[in-house]
Order: structure tokens, then C-alpha cells, then sequence
């Protein structure tokens, strides 16, 4: 005979405020998007004005009008000299793919030191995005799929791929939109994107791209070859990608002038859609870099740009409404208005208080990042860059790593050398041969540099790679060196041979 037992047990379950998760998404908007942002609010709460602030009255009948203590601004929390971080112990919810990704290749602008404007050039060519929302507006899709359709092309990278699973893009849509969606109706959403022109984007990987367009290809006009085609990259990608041709000829049992003429096809397509040429431009030919750095004779000047941040305050309207219906009779109705003319006050604090905590966050982060690499700043030299990561920023200001990721990600800062993204300053550390510090940025420099003026008959191998940099006084393991190869979006020797 069973026996049942009931059992007691404590959980303890972690929980995102509205606060909380209004600063996160505030944290990761840069600041050329942060003035739409605000003007949706604004749209969306009428208790939420743009101007000159003015001082009113914050107790009604001796009562603070806020119920709720949880409500109160960040400084009544924090007080004036601690930074605090409302995404602490949230590592959980937060989690970041790129926290060890130090790998970026940028081109950087010059400017002069003295010019106050933070634009970089600015085109007004068609984005790639915008080509895709365009061709989305055209299909007949309920406002749901509309906004599936329109998170995905968000989030398509700049050669059109889409490298958020289906399952995460699902979650997204619900922690940032409240909207509640299955990973079929994303799925759906996504093949209509992936039936846009320039064909392959929406891809999740270069296999996925190519077979997108090759099946277009079979469709308008079927052929033996385009068949051929889809067979090499469907069942014989890997021998593809390495170039191990004799393989595939053998193992498909093609003829070497129906191989020949299906990769001829293959050759013909377009491996980042994404970067097509025409009309098309990227969206990152328009910067506005929400930070500058200026070298005022080796004394450096932090400007956080505030452009896009309008003033902001309690509609005084709101506030008067509040007043006249806490002293009127009691009764339902006034109970109810007064409950929403409160939620929209609170609702405007809210969102005031979260502007301020993200300048805020971003400036003492910048700050840090700026002390950290102070003789990149002053000198411009490259090589002046020292080993940072995420952890070592957020032991100096005293945030989450998941926070300095968060103000790292799609964040730019002019300086008189160039406009860089806020990653290009962070990287990995080694020592070299001397015992010195440094950064791995220069090693993969090297890399670089070497590869570049090599043999193009006769390039260079890992081992190759591995004793330029041991000349150079760099003793690094031959897979590390691969790694870095690999980082840098170098193909292996063989790959880069040029007959």
C-alpha cells in the first residue's frame, strides 16, 4: 500500500522589477535610437512631458502620492556617492553570448579634436533593413506577425544572417514586447523573410544561404546542374567548404564537367546577402558615437552625448488632477481615476529615473574604460591598447559584468583618431617573452600583417604564423594561433592559395 506525504520546501525565486527591466532595455539602446524611445513613451503616457522641468508639490494631504515605497526614485535608493545597479544577481535572466568575444574589425573615421559635433559621415541611402521592411509592409499579415517579422529583420546581422535561435527570438518577443508567441509562428514568419529579395537572408549559417538561393534558382528555371548544386552543399558541404573537390566527385558519382558546371552555379552566389551592393547600404554608415574623449594637452575631457535626451518631467496637469480628485468625495469612480492618473505618475517617474540611472551608468563606464587605456587616448597608438575584459571594468565601478556588457554593446566614442565601438577596447592578455603585459590585439595584428604581404602561391600555415611570432618574441601554442586566425576571419593556408 502507497503512502502519500505532503511536503513543505523554500524556494527562492528571482524576479525582475518593472525598473529593473525598463533600465536593462534602456542600457542596451544607443543613443542615436534613445530620442525615438523617448518619444514613444511620451506617445504612450500622458502623464510624460518633454521640456524644462518645473517644481511641484509631491505630498497631497501630508501623503506622499506614490503607495509604494518600490516606486521611489533610484536616488532615494542608492544615495548620492554608490552606483547602484539594478541588474545585479540577475545573471540568471541576462545572459550574454559575447562577454569573451574580443575579435572586432573596424574602420574608424577621422576627425578633428576639435570639432564638437558627434555625426560621422552620414548617408541617406536605403538601409538594408529598411529594403526588407518595405517588403514586409507589402505581405498581408496580422499586427502579430507584423511585429514577429519585424523583431527578426532586427536582428538580421550585417551580411542578412540571423544567428538568434528560434527559441530565443521567441523568449525576446515576450520579455521585450509582452508578446507570447510559439516558436512555429516564428518559424513561419521567418520563411516569409527568407522569401525576400536579395535571396538567402534570414539564413541562420552560410549552408542555409546558399541552398536558399539555389532552391530560387531550381524554381524560376530547373536544371540538371542547379540539382547537381544542391546535392554538393545539402550532402557534401564540408568537402565543399575545405575544397576537397576529388572527394565529392567521387563520392556523388558526378562527371567532372557536371561537377564543374554545378560549381560554376555555386560560385555564382551571393555568400552575404546582407552586403549586397546597388542602392543598399549598411546601417552602420550612420554613427552617432554616444561618447567623446578630448585630449586637452594630455588632460582627457569625457562628454556623454545627451542630444537625443530631451528634458523631462510630470505633467503638471496630471499632477493637478491628482490634487482635485484626492479631495472630492470618496466613491468607486474617483477611486478608480485616481488609481490610473497615479499609475501614469508613477509610470512617468519610473521612466525619468531610468533616463538618468542609464546616463548615468553609461558615463562611469566610459569613464573607467577611458582611465583603463589612458595612453590609447592620448597617443592613438594601437599598440598603447592593454588587455581588458568585462570583468575588469566592472570591479573598477562596481556594476555587473552583464551591465558593462550591456553598455558595451552597439556603443560608440569619437576621439581625435576615429569613432570606435566601445569593444574595440576590450581583449584578451598574454606575456610575452620579456615578461610584459600585452594585449592579444597586437598579436593578432601581426597575424594580420603577416598574412597580408605573404606568398600568395605559398601562404603561410599555422606553424609558419606561429614562428613570425616567436621571432617577434610571442611564444604561443600553434592552436592559440589558429584561434586568432580564426577570429580575424582568416581561411586556412590552403584556402588562400592563389595558383
Amino acid at each position: 500500500m502507497s503512502s502519500q506525504r505532503l511536503t513543505q520546501t523554500q524556494k527562492l525565486l528571482q524576479k525582475l522589477s518593472p525598473q529593473q527591466i525598463l533600465i536593462m532595455k534602456l542600457l542596451q539602446i544607443p543613443t542615436m535610437e534613445l530620442g525615438t524611445r523617448i518619444k514613444e513613451e511620451i506617445m504612450q503616457n500622458p502623464a510624460l512631458e518633454e521640456g524644462e522641468s518645473h517644481d511641484y508639490e509631491d505630498d497631497i494631504n501630508g501623503e506622499n502620492i506614490n503607495e509604494n515605497d518600490d516606486v521611489d526614485t533610484f536616488e532615494d535608493e542608492q544615495g548620492d556617492d554608490d552606483h547602484y545597479d539594478p541588474l545585479d544577481d540577475f545573471d540568471d535572466y541576462l545572459k550574454d553570448d559575447d562577454e569573451d568575444d574580443a575579435a572586432y574589425k573596424y574602420s574608424v573615421n577621422n576627425s578633428s579634436p576639435d570639432d564638437k559635433h558627434y555625426e560621422t559621415p552620414i548617408t541617406n541611402e536605403t538601409t538594408f533593413q529598411d529594403t526588407l521592411m518595405e517588403q514586409l509592409g507589402f505581405r498581408k499579415l496580422d499586427e502579430k506577425k507584423y511585429k514577429i517579422g519585424a523583431y527578426i529583420i532586427g536582428n538580421l546581422d550585417d551580411a542578412g544572417y540571423l544567428s538568434r535561435p528560434i527559441n530565443g527570438i521567441a523568449d525576446d518577443l515576450l520579455f521585450t514586447q509582452n508578446l507570447d508567441v510559439t516558436e512555429d509562428e516564428v518559424r513561419d514568419v521567418l520563411g516569409i523573410i527568407q522569401d525576400f529579395d536579395p535571396a538567402g537572408v534570414g539564413a541562420s549559417n552560410l549552408q542555409e544561404c546558399l541552398m536558399i538561393q539555389l532552391r530560387r534558382i531550381n524554381e524560376e528555371n530547373p536544371s540538371k546542374d542547379c540539382d547537381n548544386a544542391m546535392v554538393i552543399i545539402e550532402k557534401y558541404f564540408d568537402e565543399f567548404t575545405k575544397k576537397h573537390y576529388d572527394k565529392i566527385v567521387t563520392r556523388s558519382e558526378m562527371s567532372d564537367e557536371d561537377f564543374k558546371r554545378a560549381l560554376n552555379i555555386i560560385l555564382s552566389l551571393n555568400p552575404k546577402p546582407g552586403g549586397s551592393s546597388g542602392t543598399i547600404s549598411q546601417n552602420n554608415d550612420y554613427i552617432i558615437p554616444d561618447f567623446t574623449v578630448i585630449n586637452n594637452g594630455g588632460e582627457l575631457e569625457l562628454q556623454l552625448n545627451n542630444r537625443n535626451t530631451p528634458e523631462l518631467h510630470v505633467s503638471k496637469d496630471f499632477m493637478s488632477m491628482l490634487k482635485e480628485y484626492s479631495a472630492g468625495k470618496d466613491s468607486p469612480e474617483k477611486r478608480e481615476a485616481i488609481a490610473f492618473i497615479k499609475n501614469k505618475i508613477d509610470s512617468a517617474n519610473w521612466f525619468i529615473d531610468a533616463i538618468k540611472q542609464r546616463q548615468n551608468t553609461l558615463y562611469v563606464t566610459m569613464k573607467a574604460i577611458m582611465e583603463y587605456q589612458r595612453e590609447f587616448f592620448i597617443t592613438g597608438d594601437e599598440g598603447k591598447l592593454k588587455p581588458m575584459i568585462l570583468k575588469d571594468i566592472s570591479d573598477m565601478v562596481g556594476l555587473d559584468i552583464s551591465t558593462i556588457s550591456r553598455v558595451a554593446n552597439s556603443k560608440y566614442v569619437q576621439t581625435a583618431y576615429g569613432t570606435f565601438p566601445l569593444k574595440f577596447f576590450f581583449s584578451e592578455g598574454l606575456v610575452n617573452d620579456e615578461g610584459e603585459e600585452v594585449s592579444t590585439r597586437e598579436v593578432k595584428k601581426i597575424v594580420r600583417e603577416s598574412v597580408e604581404n605573404e606568398d600568395k602561391a605559398n601562404p603561410l600555415n599555422d606553424d609558419e604564423l606561429t614562428a613570425i611570432l616567436k621571432e617577434k618574441g610571442y611564444t604561443i601554442a600553434r592552436r592559440t594561433v589558429a584561434k586568432y586566425r580564426e577570429q580575424l576571419g582568416i581561411p586556412v593556408a590552403r584556402l588562400r592559395k592563389v595558383l
